[in-house]
């Protein structure tokens, strides 16, 4: 039985039996299983020809029986081992060996799957997957269906030798944008600059998204220990009890700090100047003791918005009461995102409650008041019990009595409030 084993000469099916007796087949068997994960396809080929050849004559038979390995392929790995056939080492097979790639034995494949992927055919309604989802499954069955035998593991592979990528909705179109949107931007910053130059406080302020109190999802993940995710309602439904959360919230520029008052009513512009006048209380008042003017950069919409007769009302009472001018300039339309408020305080406020059910008004004032940067960025926060009522009308009087002067420059997003015992009134709302 100890003979030279013979490349190519297999034993008949009873000399198979007996040979099998004699090696012991098992042991083959269970190093396989351990070592099979941890090898590639050269790996197990060169591990079945190695048993075969220690196992002697027969061992080829014995050990595709034990692996399910074919004969011929540990027939090939035998003859790596014995150096008659050669395989570069970054190869599993040697050149040219395998099937050959289905774009080259079927051309038109690869034009048929960029063809039901394009973008372009996103807008034509005779598109096969117009209106479906464009998953893999899905991909390969209309291939099929024009005739192609394909998977959805080749699709894949497929679909990344062609640089397309899983990737999500991203939200960069803005809608029509306003002709002089540059030019608005372009004012915002010089009067900011020259405010600033001056030691002048400018704030930016803006409502973040209301938020549902309760054990609620909040989105974003945090560490945990394995297998214990923090349980949380399936449904995000309101708690008529606890209601939702209305952060407004003010960032001073200069001083790169953060104040957010979190209501418990209404948006209103009552609540937005409100939260103003708390934050000068505060903090603007001891910062800025030598004020003339506070400049404020808001959005075009909203409860601090342009056309919003209420926000200029309010203004005009704060005005009074701090006895300096308010100038207001509001980005131009669609551009709510470039507010400084949104990038320097609100990501940050977002990025530190990420994965925290917001389970009272407690909770998020603390998380809130929580936030901090590695530049600096220091944030206060409070809660705001007061009821702010919707609906509130402001009478033609009521606007007439406002000392407003709007500049020559889209006066409608460019305006100063001024205390109204000046004289410098200009009647215009």
């Amino acid at each position: 039985m100890n003979r030279i084993l013979r490349l190519g000469g297999f034993p008949d099916h009873e000399s198979v039996l007996y040979l099998e007796r004699m090696i012991d087949t098992s042991a083959i068997r269970d190093r396989f299983i351990a070592l099979s994960p941890h090898l590639d396809e050269r790996g197990r080929r060169s591990f079945a020809a190695a048993e075969a050849r220690s196992a002697g004559y027969g061992g080829i038979a014995a050990v595709a029986r034990a692996t399910g390995i074919a004969p011929s392929t540990i027939g090939r790995g035998l003859e790596e081992l014995a150096g008659a056939l050669e395989v570069p080492a970054d190869r599993n097979r040697r050149p040219g060996g395998g099937r050959k790639a289905l774009t080259t034995t079927n051309p038109a494949l690869l034009k048929d799957l960029l063809g039901l992927v394009s973008p372009s055919e996103r807008g034509d309604p005779m598109s096969p997957l117009r209106w479906t989802c464009k998953g893999l499954r899905r991909l390969a069955g209309e291939l099929r269906a024009m005739g192609h035998q394909i998977s959805h593991t080749v699709v894949g592979e497929l679909l990344k030798s062609q640089k397309f990528s899983l990737q999500a909705n991203c939200k960069t179109r803005e809608g029509d944008s306003h002709t002089d949107r540059d030019a608005q931007f372009a004012y915002i910053n010089a009067s900011v600059n020259r405010a600033m130059a001056a030691q002048q406080p400018v704030i930016s302020v803006d409502t973040k998204k209301k938020e549902l109190v309760g054990d609620f999802k909040n989105a974003g993940r945090e560490w945990r220990p394995q297998g214990e995710p923090e349980e949380v309602r399936v449904h995000d439904f309101l708690i008529k009890e606890l209601g939702r959360a209305v952060p407004y919230g003010i960032y001073d520029l200069a001083a790169n700090s953060g104040w957010v008052s979190v209501g418990i009513d209404h948006d209103t512009a009552e609540f937005a100047v409100q939260t103003i006048r708390t934050w000068w209380r505060t903090n603007g008042v001891k910062r800025y003791s030598k004020a003339r003017t506070l400049t404020i950069t808001a959005d075009g919409g909203g409860s601090n918005g342009s056309r919003v007769r209420l926000w200029k009302r309010e203004l005009q009472s704060l005005a009074n009461e701090l006895g300096i001018n308010i100038q207001v300039h509001h980005l131009p339309p669609g551009t709510s995102k470039w507010n400084k408020i949104e990038h320097r305080l609100f990501s940050f406020i977002s990025m530190n409650w990420r994965a925290k059910p917001l389970v009272s008004y407690r909770v998020i004032v603390d998380l809130i008041s929580a936030t901090t940067t590695e530049t600096g960025l220091t944030v206060q926060c409070e809660l705001d019990t007061k009821t702010y009522p919707k609906g509130i009308v402001v009478t033609e009087e009521e606007m007439s009595s406002i000392n407003i002067t709007r500049d020559e420059f889209h006066g409608e997003w460019n305006y100063t409030i001024r205390p109204s015992n000046r004289t410098d009134r200009s009647v215009n709302s």
